[in-house]
């Protein structure tokens, strides 16, 4: 029952942890597009923007980043317990 607690601890702190980073971020960004007309131009965008069939170069590289993030993300956890549980 211990080891579930510690599980707990370290998934609610790290939630709130993403939670104050994302927040930090996309609230002032978000009032600073509400304020100036970036909207508008937004939307303008992206009804002007070309439509693409396919998965083309771009998407494939974006998806290998996507991949390579979540690998050191994951790779960096594993790091970190396994430091800890040497202690």
């Amino acid at each position: 029952m211990e080891r579930m607690s510690a599980v707990v601890k370290w998934w609610s702190r790290t939630a709130a942890a993403v939670t104050g980073a994302v927040l930090t971020l996309v609230v002032p960004v978000h009032a600073w597009a509400a304020s100036n007309g970036v909207a508008d131009v937004a939307i303008e965008a992206a009804k002007s923007r070309r439509r693409r069939g396919g998965f083309g170069f771009l998407g494939l590289f974006g998806g290998l980043c996507c991949l390579f993030v979540v690998a050191a993300i994951i790779l960096a956890i594993v790091l970190i317990s396994r430091n800890r549980k040497r202690k």
